[in-house]
């Protein structure tokens, strides 16, 4: 079923302010589409969030970012103000700003206009070994605001800190306990624990985690690339692993939680906890020929018996794509999922199966 969305264009016009561009107005035009024809088949709606508000924020790798306020999608790019239409990372800040993270570095959105925030780019001579390019504070994969107001970027060359007028790379930082001289590259995922433990997941590195004091780095199965990162409503950190399905960190040790089926040999790229304590998945197949069939959204119940409690959503129901990159729960109870095509889908558990799906995308 093809849905047709109702999209505001923005108006061109930039004023400048100490960062960068800024782009101010914003009125309305129209366009049918989630994304248009001809994009490449692997770019994909990467990322979501809820804001304050209510609006629902979609991130695209090759289209920039649309908002839902449950009535239109507005679409923003680069001729917004937006500093590049590559976008693999959304956060809101204590504020109401809504940040984004970019190939090209860090955006910033208050409502009205966009502020584009350079991070100085350092050349620390590591090769990311996925692309084979140097790696560098430009391409931002996740944000985070600590308990304590500062901001934490995680780029492929390393973590960087911004305390609203400065950046500074964490690793140089000489307060830290470091015998070991760790320094996170790579990083794909970063959250702040219930206790202020800051984790990073990487692509070449493992699981690091920073207690305020000291840098500890974790291998768990002798794994090195690492996704998706969440903490439960019991304390215990969920970790999405690469090709394997998911590990769980109690405080102590690293256990892998495994479904003894299809969801163990799957990638685990994003997460999120609903209402009811349930942990949701988005996942795709690791062998790439079973992309379009395998992998998809999947459930875990922790209230299930062992053997019960995990179950493929996407398989029971109608959605087209089981590449998914992100899932999000509105304040509705109804579940946003993201995928490759850049394909978007909306889920609503309280209808009849087989028309649960709705489909938001060409």
């Amino acid at each position: 079923m093809k849905r047709i969305l109702y999209v505001f264009m923005l108006w061109q016009g930039l004023i400048f302010s100490g960062y960068g561009q800024v782009k101010p107005n914003l009125p309305s035009g129209q366009l049918n589409l989630i994304h248009p024809k001809g994009k490449n088949l692997g770019d994909n709606v990467h990322c979501s969030l809820q804001d304050r508000k209510g609006n629902l924020w979609f991130a695209t790798t090759a289209d920039g970012v649309y908002r839902y306020d449950s009535k239109a999608f507005a679409h923003f790019t680069t001729k917004d103000g937006l500093n590049s239409n590559v976008v693999v990372a959304l956060y809101e800040d204590k504020k109401g700003n809504i940040w984004f993270g970019t190939d090209k570095g860090v955006s910033r959105f208050d409502g009205k206009s966009f502020t584009y925030i350079p991070i100085a780019t350092v050349n620390t001579g590591y090769i990311d070994h996925f692309t084979n390019k140097p790696a560098t504070a430009v391409f931002v994969n996740s944000i985070l605001e600590d308990k304590n107001g500062k901001f934490w970027f995680g780029a492929e060359n390393g973590v960087y800190q911004y305390n609203g007028k400065t950046f500074t790379r964490f690793s140089d930082d000489p307060t830290i306990t470091n015998p070991n001289k760790l320094d996170p590259k790579l990083v794909l995922c970063m959250i702040e624990d219930k206790k202020g433990n800051i984790w990073f997941t990487t692509r070449a590195e493992g699981i690091y985690r920073f207690d305020g004091k000291t840098l500890f780095n974790y291998r768990p199965n002798n794994e090195d690339w690492f996704r998706g990162l969440l903490e439960d409503k019991d304390g215990n950190i969920w970790v999405g692993r690469r090709y394997r399905g998911v590990c769980r960190y109690d405080g102590k040790a690293f256990t892998n939680v495994l479904q003894n089926g299809l969801f163990d040999s799957c990638t685990v790229i994003a997460m999120t906890l609903d209402k009811s304590g349930n942990i949701w998945f988005a996942t795709e197949a690791g062998e790439v020929s079973k992309r379009e069939t395998d992998g998809g959204v999947w459930r875990f119940d922790p209230k299930r018996e062992v053997g019960k409690n995990f179950e493929n959503i996407s398989r029971k129901d109608d959605l087209r794509n089981h590449a998914t990159w992100c899932v999000l729960e509105d304040t509705s109870g109804n579940f946003w999922i993201g995928t490759r095509n850049t394909d978007l889908y909306r889920y609503n558990p309280r209808q009849a199966v087989g028309q649960r799906f709705t489909r938001f995308s060409e």
